[in-house]
C-alpha cells in the first residue's frame, strides 16, 4: 500500500516532490535531436576515438627483437688492462679558478675510481686566464696529462650580430619570472657553448671521444674497464647515466624548431624519436590547432620533455662535429633563442640524438655510480665479482656488501636504492632498446605519480 502510495507517478508523490525531478525538468527543455542526427553524432564520436587511437599507435615504440641491445659492458669488477692501447679520448671540464675545490673533489673521485689505472688526459677549459693555484693543484692530482686551455673569444659569449642589450633584457625578464637559471648570463653562454662550439674547439681536435665531467661530482663505483674502448668496440655513439624531464619554461619553442628542421630535411623518424613524443589525443582536424601551444610540433604532437642529463656524457666527438648536427646547431643559433629563452644543451643533445641515431647507438652506463647536485644513480655490487684478490685494484674494503642482481664494482652505497630521480624518462628512453612499451595509461599514471 505504502509502495503504491509513494510511487513516483502517484498523486501523493507528486505533491511531495513535484511531478518531475529537477534534472528531468531541466533536461526536458533541451530539444531532442532527430534520430538521424543522433546516429551521425554517434558515428562522429566513434570515428574520433578511432582516429585518436590509430594516431597514438603511430608513435608506439616496438619491442626490439634482441633484448640485449643495451646491457652493461660488464657486470662486475674487471682486472684493469693497464697496458692496453688507449683511445684518442680525454675527460673535459669547463671550470673557473674560483671553483678549484669543487673541481678538485671531482678529479680526486674520478682518479680514485677510474683514472689511476688508465691515465687519460683531463682538459680544463676556462674563459679567463688560469690561476697558478689551479694549475699547481691539478697537476699534482691528475695521473695523466692535465691541459689548461683558455677559450677563444669567439667561442664564448654572445653570437656575432646579436642585440646584446635586448638579450640581457630578455634574460632579466626570465630571472624575474622564475625560469630556472634564466637570469644568469653565463648559464646561457654555457648552454650555447655545449650545444655547438664545444665540439669544434682546436683544443679537442686531436680527440675522437670525450667524457664530460663537472665540478662537485661524486663517483661511487670503480670503473675498471676502459669506457672509450668499449664504446668504440660496440659501435656506440653516446653514453649517459641519468634521464630526466626538462624544465618546461626554459625552452617553450625548442621542440617545434627542431621538429620543423627534421621535417624540412626529410629525416626519417627513428624509434628513439618516437620515444620522445607524447602523441596528441585531440582528433583530426582539430589536432593541428595544438601546434599553437609550447613543446608541440606542426601536427600538434608534443615532446614528453625527456632528455639525457648532459653533465655526464661519454660520447663521440665525430658525431657532434658532423655536418648534420652542426647544420642543425647553426640553424638553432640563428634564432637567438639561446638568450630570448634558455635553451639547454642537454635537451638539444637528446633531441638531436633521437633524430639522427638509431637507439642501439646510445648506451646507458647503469654500472656507473654517479651524483651531481641532488640526483644520483648507484647500483648494488655484483655477487662474487669484487676481485678481492686483485693486486691492481688493491684491498680497499670501503665498498658496500654484494647483493643479488647487483652489477656494480666496489660501489660505495648501500644498494637499497639504485636511483633517486623519477623513473618515467629513464624507462621511456630505454624502451627502444630493452624495456616494454608504456601504454598511454601507464604514461599518464607515471606522470602523475
Amino acid at each position: 500500500m505504502l509502495k503504491r502510495l509513494f510511487r513516483s507517478g502517484s498523486p501523493s508523490y507528486s505533491k511531495l516532490h513535484g511531478s518531475r525531478s529537477p534534472l528531468r525538468r531541466w533536461s526536458s527543455r533541451i530539444p531532442r535531436l532527430p534520430r538521424q542526427a543522433r546516429f551521425a553524432l554517434l558515428v562522429l564520436t566513434l570515428a574520433a576515438f578511432l582516429d585518436v587511437f590509430l594516431h597514438a599507435r603511430n608513435y608506439t615504440v616496438h619491442q626490439p627483437v634482441d633484448d640485449d641491445l643495451d646491457v652493461p659492458f660488464y657486470t662486475s669488477c674487471q682486472e684493469p688492462k693497464v697496458d692496453a692501447p688507449r683511445e684518442k679520448a680525454a675527460m673535459v671540464m669547463l671550470v673557473r679558478n674560483k671553483e678549484l675545490y669543487p673541481a678538485l673533489k671531482t678529479v680526486q673521485s674520478i682518479e680514485r675510481h677510474f683514472n689511476q689505472w688508465f691515465h687519460y688526459p683531463i682538459v680544463f677549459l676556462n674563459d679567463e686566464p688560469w690561476s697558478e693555484d689551479f694549475i699547481s693543484v691539478m697537476n699534482a692530482t691528475v695521473s695523466g696529462e692535465a691541459r689548461f686551455e683558455i677559450l677563444p673569444k669567439g667561442e664564448w659569449g654572445f653570437p656575432e650580430g646579436m642585440d646584446v642589450e635586448s638579450a640581457r633584457d630578455s634574460m632579466a625578464a626570465q630571472g624575474r619570472s622564475g625560469v630556472m637559471y634564466g637570469g644568469m648570463e653565463t648559464y646561457h653562454h654555457m648552454c650555447r657553448f655545449y650545444s655547438g662550439k664545444f665540439y669544434t674547439l682546436d683544443a679537442l681536435k686531436d680527440y675522437k671521444w670525450y667524457w664530460r665531467i663537472e665540478p662537485d661530482v661524486d663517483y661511487y663505483c670503480s670503473l675498471t674497464y676502459d669506457p672509450f674502448a668499449e664504446m668504440a668496440k660496440h659501435g656506440k655513439v653516446y653514453g649517459y647515466t641519468i634521464a630526466l624531464s626538462e624544465e618546461p619554461r626554459t625552452c617553450p619553442s625548442l621542440f617545434r624548431e627542431m621538429a620543423d628542421w627534421k621535417e624540412d630535411h626529410g629525416i626519417e623518424t627513428t624509434e628513439l624519436w618516437n620515444a620522445m613524443i607524447a602523441p596528441s589525443w585531440v582528433p583530426w582536424p582539430f589536432r593541428s590547432l595544438m601546434s599553437w601551444f609550447s613543446h608541440r610540433d606542426a601536427q600538434g604532437d608534443g615532446w614528453n620533455l625527456c632528455h639525457y642529463w648532459s653533465n655526464f656524457e661519454i660520447a663521440s666527438l665525430d658525431f657532434f662535429r658532423g655536418r648534420a648536427y652542426q647544420d642543425m646547431y647553426e640553424h638553432l643559433d640563428k634564432t637567438g633563442r639561446f638568450y630570448s629563452e634558455r635553451w639547454g644543451d642537454a635537451a638539444i643533445h637528446a633531441l638531436a640524438l633521437a633524430m639522427l641515431l638509431p637507439p642501439e647507438k646510445v648506451h646507458h652506463f647503469e654500472d656507473v655510480g654517479y651524483r651531481h647536485d641532488w640526483y644520483y644513480q648507484c647500483p648494488a655490487n655484483a655477487p662474487g665479482g669484487q676481485l678481492l684478490e686483485s693486486a691492481t685494484l688493491g684491498d680497499d674494503r670501503t665498498f658496500d656488501q654484494e647483493r643479488p642482481g647487483g652489477i656494480g664494482c666496489r660501489c660505495e652505497c648501500d644498494g637499497s636504492r639504485t636511483r633517486n630521480y623519477p623513473s618515467y624518462c629513464h624507462k621511456k628512453l630505454k624502451q627502444p632498446s630493452t624495456t616494454k612499451v608504456l601504454s598511454q595509461w601507464e604514461w599518464t599514471w607515471s606522470r602523475w605519480w
